[in-house]
């Protein structure tokens, strides 16, 4: 045997423990992935079409047909597209002011903007029910108070139409401003030696142009609006407004043999619906090639003197849309009683107190709802990182069909979810003859499926920005998978990681869609305590609870910024 084959023979075992390694990590990945986000939803559609084993179209047939649902449906849809298109108005004013223009404060701004999406919709939903009551303390001192006894402004179609669009807005004008930001500065300076103004190159040449993202945000603001449990709750059961998802929730409490079965069917009508609104978004942003070359020189209008007016109207909405509602909410939580006004005599801690120290079910709510939320992040963070491996450097059919299932289970309505996850584990777990439905297990299931999304979009942007020369280099080495993924890997997608690693934790701390219908007595987290508070008549214990939710998001933000020069450019939201 000649020197070269000896040492040929010599390398072979050492390179087939890599091979075996990776192909170990990834058949790892398929089994959670489609175990927990594909396999539930398979579950949810196999119960909604063949309740008893075999399909029943009658059954179907007989849910889907009746007044109940019907009244849900139409409704659901008309605050979905209602609110989706206030969304688009507001949140695209909102891109093009702060992508094109030289308007001042813009970071600021962005951030405050930003806070309403990181905020939980039912304490949003919270904050303008208190703001806009007649008892309301802001209100009181404006001297503007409704008048006592009438029904409540918000409990309406409207009142949810108005919070959805607000909410919804911030997740428009990100996919907005994306899409504009791409656009080259050509485009203004060639319309303008043309004699067109701002005006008509903004409606004719740019926003146009940009029809992929506004389509995009569309969808994102429609899916969010259909899925969204906290503010339809709030507002729509004490409206007696029915939308799919306050039926599903409503169906939770009935008893009977078809309740579970009913549950799917609606479930599946609402993932349903989900489904077309985001292929039909994605169709009309697609029916037109707009893509254009150029410099990477961004787009410039200048406001002149319409400037300060812009200015002061973009920051009086923010006042009005966030800072009112949640001085309202703070207001509340530091009076003794709901409506009274805020004096030294009325003034108190003692919500707070309460809260923090008194109410078992809060503090059980909170710590239960910090370890699932910081096991959520540390292990989507670790799986996220080898996921975004492997759909970076690695793309075959069956890792495209992972990253769909992740996307899905994102994409769907949590309580559409959180309906897959009771019955796929309602009856024991094969092997282990027990079942995790009313633990803290399936919530942390849930968890892990809705938001392994969320994680890898943040860590497929950092891949985007390494060298892979780097990892062939160590492989040609001799490094195993696992070593150039723990030695190369990882120090390099670490900053991109963590910044998906702290979106994950502000969204799971305070989630109530996938959680509202897996909390239990031996299971309660912190996201639907501000629902249940409010529907025992605790207003100003739910206020203070909503502040607390409110103080947790905007330190977790802002300890995010400060370390914002270590993390790519664009992984957190709200930065400009």
């Amino acid at each position: 045997m000649t020197l070269a084959a000896a040492d040929f023979a010599r390398e072979r075992p050492r390179r087939a423990l890599p091979i075996a390694s990776e192909t170990w990590v990834l058949v790892a990945l398929g089994l959670f992935v489609m175990g927990l986000s594909f396999a539930p939803l398979l579950r949810l559609a196999y119960t909604a079409i063949a309740p008893d084993g075999w399909p029943d179209a009658s059954r179907l047939a007989e849910i889907l047909g009746t007044r109940q649902v019907f009244t849900a449906t139409v409704n659901t849809l008309r605050v979905a597209l209602f609110s989706t298109l206030l969304s688009l108005v507001v949140g695209t004013l909102a891109a093009t002011l702060v992508a094109l223009t030289d308007m001042r404060g813009k970071a600021l701004w962005v951030f405050a903007f930003i806070l309403p999406l990181m905020i939980p919709p039912q304490v949003s939903a919270l904050a303008w029910v208190q703001a806009f009551s007649p008892s309301s303390p802001i209100l009181g001192l404006l001297g503007l108070s409704l008048p006592a006894g009438g029904r409540h402004p918000l409990y309406s179609e409207a009142g949810i139409v108005l919070l959805l669009g607000i909410y919804n807005s911030p997740l428009v004008f990100l996919s907005v401003r994306a899409a504009l930001r791409r656009l080259p500065a050509e485009l203004v300076e060639a319309g303008q030696a043309a004699g067109a103004s701002q005006t008509r190159l903004l409606f004719t040449i740019i926003l146009p142009l940009a029809r992929a993202g506004i389509f995009a945000g569309a969808a994102l603001a429609f899916v969010s609006s259909i899925g969204n449990f906290g503010i339809q709750a709030m507002l729509g059961i004490p409206a007696r407004f029915p939308t799919l998802i306050t039926l599903i929730y409503q169906k939770l409490n009935s008893f009977g043999p078809s309740a579970l079965s009913d549950m799917a069917i609606l479930a599946m009508l609402l993932a349903v619906l989900t489904i077309v609104g985001i292929t039909l978004a994605g169709w009309l942003g697609s029916r037109k090639d707009v893509r254009v070359d150029g410099s990477a020189r961004p787009l410039a209008l200048r406001l002149g003197l319409a400037r300060l007016p812009i200015e002061i109207v973009a920051w009086a909405t923010l006042v009005a849309t966030l800072v009112l509602p949640l001085s309202a909410l703070v207001t509340t939580s530091l009076v003794k009683g709901f409506g009274q006004k805020l004096t030294l005599a009325t003034l108190t801690i003692d919500n707070y107190a309460s809260a923090l120290f008194r109410q078992a079910a809060i503090r059980e709510g909170f710590f239960t709802s910090l370890w699932l939320t910081i096991t959520t992040a540390l292990v989507l963070t670790g799986l996220s990182i080898f996921l975004a491996y492997f759909l970076t450097w690695h793309r075959s059919r069956f890792i495209r069909v992972l990253h769909l299932a992740s996307e899905l289970a994102y994409a769907i309505p949590g309580i559409v979810i959180g309906v897959a996850m009771i019955l796929f584990f309602l009856k024991p777990l094969p092997l282990l003859d027990f079942s995790i439905y009313g633990t803290v297990w399936i919530i942390l299931a849930a968890y892990l499926a809705n938001f392994l999304a969320l994680s890898l979009r943040s860590t497929l942007g950092g891949f985007a920005q390494i060298d892979r020369s780097l990892e062939e280099a160590a492989q040609v080495a001799g490094a195993g998978f696992l070593r150039r993924m723990r030695d190369i890997i990882a120090p390099l997608v670490a900053p991109a990681a963590a910044a998906g690693a702290i979106i994950v934790f502000m969204s799971a701390l305070n989630e109530i869609q996938v959680s509202i219908l897996l909390v239990s007595s031996k299971a309660k987290t912190l996201g639907p305590m501000i629902v249940f508070l409010e529907e025992g008549g605790s207003s100003t214990l739910a206020a203070a609870v909503g502040c607390l939710m409110v103080a947790i998001v905007l330190v977790l933000m802002l300890t995010a910024s400060a370390f914002s020069r270590f993390l790519p450019r664009g992984v957190l939201p709200w930065q400009n």
